[in-house]
């Protein structure tokens, strides 16, 4: 069920009541995010957490790093790793320091990952990871070479063990704070998008396609 943790292991305990198990929550934050936090410990016992882009394709999660990375080379190996998403909404600013917070929506996702190896599903994947993060540009760009198709690592992670939490609203003050002359409420995060710049070598004749002009994260 939608309001049911698949294992006890993303089971939200703090807040329970901001936990979200359904996959359309889910996968709608996973889809409005572009930047994941990847946590695992290495062999040798040392913990690491790496910002690394990401993109959902069904029901997996594809990571994107080079060949070299000590990331993916670790978790090729079935090293558990958590990966966490998060979207920021806005400060909630309570009459106590204590009770301020922030509107958020998060994903943890738990699991092992495996490198796509096969040329065809790397192919495939690199397609859809930057379709994910600029739709309409993969047919609108120079392919990989075999080079730096073999340069370019992507894992994929199953989604299936993961879970959502939210919160939204204004502060949660208490009643005996409610009289007091301090201001309080939230200062919502706008989400915005800045003309592109073109690169200074780039020629004069070639103009902005319209898929750039008009890209934006849906969040």
């Amino acid at each position: 069920m939608a309001d049911t943790p698949r294992t006890e292991r993303t089971r939200v305990r703090r807040e329970p009541q901001r936990g979200q198990y359904g996959r359309a929550v889910i996968d709608a934050i996973l889809d409005a995010g572009m930047i994941a936090h990847v946590g695992f410990v290495t062999p040798d016992g040392q913990p690491y957490v790496m910002p690394m882009l990401y993109a959902r394709d069904g029901n997996r999660l594809l990571i994107h790093g080079s060949s070299a990375s000590r990331l993916l080379n670790t978790l090729d190996q079935g090293i558990d790793m958590c990966v966490t998403v998060t979207i920021a909404d806005g400060l909630v600013v309570a009459r106590s320091a204590f009770n301020s917070s922030l509107n958020y929506r998060s994903v943890v996702v738990l699991g092992r990952a495996r490198a796509v190896e096969d040329a065809p599903a790397k192919w495939h994947a690199l397609k859809q990871l930057t379709e994910f993060l600029i739709p309409g540009r993969w047919d609108d760009c120079r392919q990989p070479t075999e080079l730096e198709l073999k340069a370019t690592w992507i894992l994929e992670m199953p989604i299936d063990e993961s879970s959502a939490k939210v919160r939204t609203g204004g502060p949660n003050d208490d009643e005996a704070d409610l009289a007091l002359n301090y201001w309080a409420g939230v200062i919502p995060f706008a989400k915005g998008v800045l003309p592109p710049i073109a690169h200074e070598k780039l020629r004069e004749e070639v103009g902005l396609p319209e898929y750039l002009r008009k890209w934006k994260k849906e969040v």
